[in-house]
């Protein structure tokens, strides 16, 4: 399985598509660093302005910590995309190749080899938000330095010192990790019905818009749905930044984040292994 998942992870990197998502985060994060290097103070200043009559700010608050926060908050919805461009290739991909045949001829299971390839993807995916990670929060924190975050969310100011800033982070990216997964999964499952990757790429966004659209519906049966929808727990990254920990909220999300992509890959499994190659 090692192998298999390396020459599919070759094949991912062999693709110049691979590299949008890289290319877009790397040339991104650093505009968005340098604005804030120049306005990083009036955007500070703006976040600020209803409560500055009652607080008065000391300290280093325009820092790496604060510019990573509003980075993963801006680009997370954004994300998606990239990641369907490449995971809704990785079957209709073959099938645009017509490989399909020489793939399935070979001494492995049908099962072995969608797992590989969703194994891939969900490395790639892993990969672009530890590179993510990197260009925003280490070089955000060369820039910047270090300090104190402050989080304004919902009426709610909450300053974090800087010793209980980094762990909340770390969790932030790894549960950001795990939603931009169900995006591949579903992305990897569309890429099973079809022979083209534009078709999974654009239902996989439909589907996100569509479920959003419907969370923000205040009508009984969509808020009965909503708890359901896997979109409802893609920015559940930003629990890691109440205080407390609301760990109940973290599990429950986790849980159904995993359950979604534990459905998307069996259906496409399941697919995969009616596919008639043939025709």
């Amino acid at each position: 399985m090692l192998t298999l998942i390396q020459i599919e992870l070759y094949k991912i990197f062999k693709k110049w598509r691979t590299y949008i998502g890289f290319i877009a985060i790397g040339v991104l994060v650093p505009i968005i660093h340098t604005a804030m290097v120049f306005e990083g103070t009036s955007t500070l200043n703006f976040m600020t302005r209803n409560i500055q009559e009652s607080f008065f700010f000391v300290g280093n608050l325009l820092n790496g910590y604060l510019v990573s926060y509003f980075i993963l908050t801006s680009l997370a919805v954004h994300i998606p995309f990239l990641i369907a461009l490449v995971a809704g290739d990785l079957l209709a991909g073959e099938a645009t190749a017509g490989t399909y045949r020489m793939l399935i001829t070979r001494p492995i299971s049908r099962t072995q080899i969608i797992t590989s390839k969703f194994l891939a993807g969900i490395i790639y995916t892993n990969l672009l938000i530890l590179w993510l990670a990197v260009m925003s929060l280490i070089v955000g924190l060369i820039i910047f330095g270090t300090g104190e975050l402050l989080v304004i969310s919902n009426q709610t100011v909450i300053i974090f010192e800087k010793s209980d800033i980094l762990w909340r982070f770390l969790l932030a990216y790894g549960f950001a990790s795990l939603g931009m997964s169900v995006v591949a999964s579903l992305a990897f499952l569309f890429s099973s019905l079809v022979e083209n990757s534009i078709g999974p790429i654009v239902s996989t966004m439909a589907v996100i818009i569509v479920f959003i659209i419907l969370s923000a519906i205040n009508i009984d049966f969509f808020q009965t749905m909503k708890p359901y929808l896997f979109t409802n727990y893609i920015l559940s990254w930003r629990l890691f930044f109440d205080d407390p920990v609301d760990f109940a909220e973290v599990s429950k999300a986790t849980l159904i984040l995993a359950g979604h992509i534990a459905i998307f890959f069996s259906l496409a499994l399941y697919l995969f292994k009616r596919k008639d190659i043939l025709t």
